[in-house]
């Protein structure tokens, strides 16, 4: 009997089906009709197959699906349109590149025949993605959908999670093909976990067994190999003290006993200044970014390095190893755990403290205790954190508000931090909440945003709108670009060169979108407001007046080695 023969935009909606999609992010326009007509059937009705979120911006569907892809494990999927549909979703591409987030874009495109004739909204879509993005690919025949969206999903979500663009060329969106489920699981000279070697696993652990003063780097890395569970054994087993990345904030709860603090320019004081102490340095799952080593020369020169990474392209890039495993941590940290001594490093624990209490009694205190003057960001952050109890998951955007945030939020569990890390992309908080409200709607989002990140993807309030979602969003606000703001009175004399900013009365605008608001400017009403904005059933606008001039602290300065951090200006 003759297969039934559908469109190539039906073709892809079986795909994406197959790939078991649940949510995707979108907004149509004129070369990616016919797959929005073919989604009409899948998205909507008793028998929908998955959910379609209608952004208000291309920009913000990408960032929506990094925040779903990043609480859920899943990967994220956003359809758009040609041209400036297309291009207005490579800041969210080279975003998920930098932060091995896994996200398949869809985007229109002219037909085969119209290629190169620069037709209306045409672009080397292609051209532009590759250097940005894991995989990119142009379909030209409905026969090759089914194809390319399984070898998009296999590459996106293996080894080394990452965005993969897939560029749909409109007439092989109309034309038919009789379909066939495909499931691609190798790709030629891809090799997305490389086995383990025995050898350098062996010499890894004989360095640690040795060791005075071990000390862990926990990044993303970890989360994304799901290897939480296996990085508690190793550094338990062992005795050694940790600290996290960033994007790692969540892969070691916040009061695990051997959980010594945030690394990197504004983490916290004991582990930067640990760092340039310790005997043995075990990086897992993580990159060595500037914003963790400060000046490399001077970095960690004392120390033995191991770096375990799945990709072997971040292996002596930045810091010379002494042993590199290659290979995913949820197979490398029990190989390596196994071989380990039962130890005990007490004085070398111990010696965090003192470090601990000075950075306590100079910045952490002061800031989310004041005892008078305008509220502090990382007042309201501790409130927020007070309340929920470390069990919210923490969506931030970038500038102050991120640090603020990153530093006084509280985790229990894992895949519960959104953040921009690598590409440092404003405007992204906003809609990474809305993608995290998705992927996880049992629990409680915390979006911590500044006036200017916020104002930058503004329109997705009609996205919460729509949906009614429950995010709950805390405005520092400061009425500067706080973080540029900083740097200008460090280091350019203290020439404030347009970062202050005048805001519109977001309260009228919470109005027009049906948002509930409080606006906080008294330190006493912010428990209330809190408690307020986390009682709400829907969506919340918690907008906090807080002190213009508020400094994040501990600060490593930019040229500076880690053991050179300011605790003060």
């Amino acid at each position: 009997m003759a297969k039934k023969m559908i469109t190539g935009a039906e073709a892809l909606m079986k795909s994406l089906k197959a790939e078991g999609v649940k949510t995707v992010f979108g907004y149509p326009g004129g070369a990616i009709m016919p797959v929005y007509d073919a989604l009409y059937d899948y998205a909507q009705g008793e028998h929908k197959a998955f959910e379609h979120i209608l952004v208000r911006h291309e920009q913000a569907a990408t960032h929506a699906a990094e925040g779903y892809a990043r609480v859920s494990g899943e990967v994220g999927v956003c359809i758009v349109t040609s041209g400036p549909g297309a291009t207005n979703t490579l800041t969210g591409v080279a975003d998920a590149m930098m932060d091995s987030t896994p996200m398949v874009v869809i985007a229109g495109q002219v037909s085969v025949a119209a290629l190169g004739t620069d037709a209306f909204q045409e672009v080397d879509l292609v051209g532009v993605a590759q250097p940005i993005s894991k995989w990119s690919y142009q379909i030209r025949r409905a026969e090759d959908v089914a194809w390319a969206v399984s070898r998009a999903f296999y590459i996106a979500r293996s080894g080394r999670p990452g965005p993969v663009v897939l560029d749909f060329a409109k007439n092989a969106q109309v034309a038919t093909t009789a379909y066939e489920e495909r499931h691609v699981d190798f790709v030629r000279s891809y090799m997305p976990y490389p086995p383990l070697n025995e050898e350098k696993v062996r010499l890894a652990a004989d360095i640690i067994n040795q060791a005075k003063k071990p000390l862990a780097l926990v990044g993303q890395g970890v989360e994304l190999g799901h290897a939480q569970e296996e990085l508690v054994a190793f550094l338990e087993k062992a005795d050694i003290p940790a600290a996290r990345t960033l994007l790692g904030l969540s892969a070691l709860p916040s009061g695990h006993p051997l959980n010594m603090g945030m690394l990197g320019m504004h983490g916290n004081y004991a582990p930067n200044i640990k760092e340039q102490e310790c005997d043995v340095l075990i990086a897992v799952g993580m990159r060595f970014s500037d914003r963790v080593t400060g000046d490399l020369s001077r970095y960690a020169k004392q120390a033995k390095i191991i770096h375990l990474d799945i990709d072997e392209s971040e292996i002596d890039k930045n810091v010379k190893t002494d042993v590199a495993v290659v290979a995913d941590c949820k197979e490398s940290l029990p190989a390596i755990t196994r071989l380990l001594k039962k130890n005990v490093h007490r004085q070398w624990r111990d010696s965090f403290a003192p470090l601990y209490e000075k950075e306590r009694k100079m910045v952490i205190e002061p800031a989310i205790h004041p005892k008078d003057g305008p509220l502090l960001m990382a007042e309201v952050v501790n409130v927020v954190a007070e309340q929920t109890h470390g069990d919210a998951v923490l969506v931030n955007d970038v500038g102050q508000n991120q640090m603020f945030s990153s530093r006084y939020f509280k985790f229990n569990n894992k895949r519960s931090m959104v953040s921009s890390g690598g590409l440092g992309t404003m405007g992204y908080g906003l809609p990474a909440a809305i993608g995290a409200t998705l992927g996880v709607p049992q629990r409680t989002i915390c979006l911590f945003v500044g006036d200017g990140g916020l104002q930058m993807s503004i329109q997705e309030f009609g996205t919460i709108m729509e949906h009614h979602m429950p995010v709950k969003m805390i405005l520092l606000n400061n009425n500067y670009l706080g973080n540029v703001r900083q740097w200008q009175d460090m280091f350019f004399n203290g020439r404030k060169s347009f970062t202050r900013m005048l805001n519109p009365a977001y309260q009228h605008i919470c109005q027009g979108y049906g948002i509930d608001y409080r606006f906080v400017m008294e330190r006493e009403e912010l428990a209330d407001a809190v408690r307020e904005m986390l009682s709400t059933e829907g969506p919340f606008l918690l907008e906090c007046a807080v002190r213009e001039e508020d400094n994040i602290l501990p600060m490593v300065p930019p040229g500076k080695a880690v053991d050179e951090m300011l605790l003060e200006i």
